[in-house]
């Protein structure tokens, strides 16, 4: 039996038809809902971790393919986080890593996927390049491009480097979609936590302006008088 074979049969094994409704609709995946269509087994992600750490090494490309192709949510995120431990544990295989996960961003389409996959990968690639690659996923049509695009970022973050988080943010300021709101304000949230006064800066311009949602993560480690402030607007 191959690995991937194994590794979809030790999957099913761990299904959870009870997790999985109540997965189901937490991830919107009704007709017209941004998940409609997605598949699950109702598996935890601690337990999707265990798997992707005994597998990583021995799952290739054109296995990671059909997982990431596949309909069952389960299976495109441990394929991710398969992705993530080939990017840390090979260097010389990073640039393939990251190549093949630009090629699938149709596949990484919700945003468990891109959280857990892209600042590890995007992001810690970029870290010391050009970063042209997020200002194109930002001018996207798709949902799940400009969310990876915004939190890749979080890499940079990490490194008290900010300026593309604000730049992507600002693009995003008059983006309609609520997951965009959470992901933009998560990030300028975490941009406050580093330097209060950047984050203060961005909002003294754009506060009034900003998407409700995106305003309340932004400001949610402030005191409540200044919450308060912000949003009596």
């Amino acid at each position: 039996m191959s690995s991937l074979q194994n590794l979809r049969k030790e999957l099913k094994s761990l299904a959870n038809p009870e997790k999985a409704k109540i997965l189901q609709g937490f991830f919107k995946t009704g007709k017209g809902q941004y998940g409609e269509g997605d598949v699950f087994f109702g598996i935890v992600v601690p337990e999707q971790r265990k798997l992707a750490k005994k597998y990583w090494n021995s799952i290739g490309p054109q296995d990671l393919q059909i997982l990431l192709n596949s309909e069952v949510h389960e299976e495109r995120l441990i394929a991710l986080l398969i992705l993530v431990k080939k990017y840390e544990n090979s260097e010389i295989a990073r640039q393939l890593v990251f190549d093949f996960y630009l090629e699938n961003t149709r596949n990484i389409n919700n945003w468990d996927l891109v959280d857990l996959s892209a600042p590890n990968i995007v992001g810690k690639f970029l870290l010391d390049k050009k970063r042209d690659v997020l200002y194109d996923l930002v001018k996207s049509s798709n949902l799940w491009d400009k969310r990876i695009s915004i939190i890749s970022t979080f890499s940079f973050i990490r490194e008290k480097d900010f300026e593309d988080t604000l730049k992507i943010s600002e693009i995003l300021l008059k983006d309609e979609h609520d997951l965009i709101h959470k992901a933009v304000g998560w990030m300028l949230r975490e941009v406050g936590k580093r330097d209060v006064n950047i984050l203060e800066d961005f909002l003294s311009k754009h506060y009034r302006h900003m998407p409700r949602t995106m305003l309340r993560y932004a400001i949610e480690k402030f005191d409540e008088k200044k919450r308060k402030k912000y949003l009596a607007k």
